[in-house]
């Protein structure tokens, strides 16, 4: 029999909301401040773990079409393309580089390679968080 969990998975859903919120405002503060791609994806990954103890895996997987193996080997690529792309232009691995650009709303801002480093790094943590999270839970 299952339990009628209607306030949790109601007061769940305003949580997750704010969990994704913060996780990707650490993400987008890392290379400036405390915070970036691993500890931002170790928040986001911390929302998907409350919904899959929330409700069970089957409905988030209905609801989250994502196989999170795949998100780990994306981030991967993207953190190791980073570095291979400063070797294709004869700097050393992993060489960031910036350029500053002026946007409508935002003014002069700063667009750096290390946030697509940085960004390999999140969905690689949540990738593996979230697979770890699953392939332990079926071992239950």
């Amino acid at each position: 029999m299952k339990i009628n969990d209607v306030i949790l998975q109601t007061i769940t859903k305003v949580v997750v909301f704010i969990i994704l919120t913060f996780g990707v405002e650490l993400f987008f503060a890392g290379h400036n401040s405390p915070g970036g791609g691993f500890i931002g994806g170790l928040v986001l990954s911390s929302a998907f773990v409350l919904l899959f103890l929330v409700h069970d895996i089957e409905t988030v997987q209905q609801g989250i079409p994502v196989d999170f193996k795949k998100v780990a080997a994306t981030g991967v690529l993207f953190a190791v393309g980073t570095g291979v792309f400063a070797v294709l232009f004869g700097s050393a691995f992993l060489t960031q580089t910036f350029l500053t650009v002026n946007l409508p709303v935002y003014g002069e801002t700063e667009l750096a390679t290390v946030l697509l480093f940085e960004l390999g790094v999140a969905l690689t943590v949540v990738g593996t968080v979230v697979t770890i999270i699953l392939s332990i839970s079926e071992d239950v």
